[in-house]
């Protein structure tokens, strides 16, 4: 897959729309990452012939759930919202007939629905409470289950590509129903809170040496009110040590069973954040990954500075291992006025692949935007 701007998009976009191919192909993009597995949303679907909402009430994987390919007990539900047996398959091979390519775009870690059945593999704060989103990579079941829907995502379809979301840990941040924890802790706080304490983790710091019950005290101690003390940095860098450890099995797991499942080898691109202590959707890097997968896509929905130096980080680390990508929006609250201006910021600080969100969100005052990509790498090799 050589395309330079890849679009986002949910099965239902493509599904029973027969407009879509060509809206698609009339903003220039000819690589559509289809969601195979994702997390709650409720989605506008503004250009949809026959609907206007989906309302996706928890996280699903968009293929039949086969019984002897999940060998454990984390197993992901089947979207009853959408009436099609194998919504990413349908969608994937209408998309492939129709000359478009495809990328299986796969949330691996977030899922609240088996959070909170198996609450034993959720990441824990320093406090006990646990994160059920949050599916702590650092248990094998969890690197399991992420194979496992990675392979099961790929089988038996054209997708030239895979695209990792949550190829890592999630932490405190996250965009939930009604979320009431923004603005409430500063940055240092959020980074203690979401250092995970689960019973995995706990293990994996005494095989370093560490005390599990010294280090919960020491991370309470950090982010009590009015604290003054903090962890030492020889711990901190320990504790991230482990995590990244965690990312990286869990990574590998993961593109070994995606190859395997899909008998070549497609394109890995990986969600991540430059900056290592990052968790969520995009986590952060650690320091093998760019020599793993073929594009690394940071972050850049704010169309600020601050997203460009996101960018211009990634580049730097990613350079002669990954191709860099950036991850945009044109959705509110991203103005018409000030898209292209980052869109060419972005280029001029070496992002050599865009990532359009969103295809189906976008409504008819949108579409301009969504061309602007396109423009804006033409040219490039």
């Amino acid at each position: 897959m050589t395309a330079n701007v890849i679009g986002y998009a949910y099965p239902w976009d493509v599904l029973g729309d027969p407009g879509f191919v060509e809206r698609v192909r009339g903003l220039g993009v000819t690589t559509v990452a289809v969601a195979a597995a994702y997390h709650t949303t409720r989605a506008a679907t503004p250009f949809h012939p026959s609907r206007r909402l989906v309302d996706a009430r928890g996280a699903a994987f968009y293929r039949p759930v086969r019984t002897g390919a999940w060998s454990g007990r984390l197993i992901p539900a089947e979207a009853d919202w959408v009436d099609d047996p194998d919504p990413f398959g349908n969608a994937t091979a209408l998309l492939s007939d129709a000359g478009l390519e495809v990328a299986a775009w796969t949330v691996l870690t977030h899922s609240t629905r088996v959070g909170e059945a198996n609450p034993d593999i959720v990441v824990v704060n320093c406090f006990g409470e646990p994160y059920p989103y949050a599916l702590c990579p650092q248990s094998g079941e969890v690197r399991e289950y992420a194979a496992t829907l990675a392979a099961e995502a790929l089988r038996d379809t054209a997708s030239s590509a895979i695209v990792l979301e949550a190829c890592g840990q999630l932490g405190i941040q996250h965009g939930g129903h009604h979320e009431k924890t923004a603005g409430a802790y500063d940055d240092r706080t959020r980074r203690l809170l979401s250092i995970c304490c689960c019973p995995a983790c706990r293990q994996a710091w005494t095989g370093r040496g560490l005390d599990a019950d010294r280090v919960i005290a020491d991370l309470r101690a950090a982010t009590s009110h009015g604290a003054t003390s903090q962890p030492s940095p020889d711990l901190l860098r320990t504790l991230l040590d482990v995590r990244h450890a965690a990312t990286d099995a869990l990574r590998a797991e993961v593109i070994r069973a995606a190859r395997a499942a899909a008998g070549r080898s497609p394109r890995i691109i990986l969600h991540a954040q430059p900056d290592p202590w990052e968790t969520g959707a995009l986590p952060g890097l650690t320091a093998t990954a760019p020599g793993d997968v073929d594009t690394v896509v940071a972050q850049c929905w704010a169309t600020d500075a601050a997203s460009v130096q996101n960018a211009a980080r990634l580049t730097e680390t990613v350079a002669g291992r990954a191709t860099p990508g950036a991850f945009v929006t044109v959705l509110p609250p991203t103005r018409a006025e000030e898209f292209p201006r980052h869109l060419s910021a972005l280029r001029d600080v070496g992002v050599e692949q865009f990532h359009l969100y969103h295809l189906g969100l976008a409504g008819a005052d949108r579409l301009p935007l969504l061309a602007e990509a396109s423009r804006a790498t033409a040219g490039v090799a």
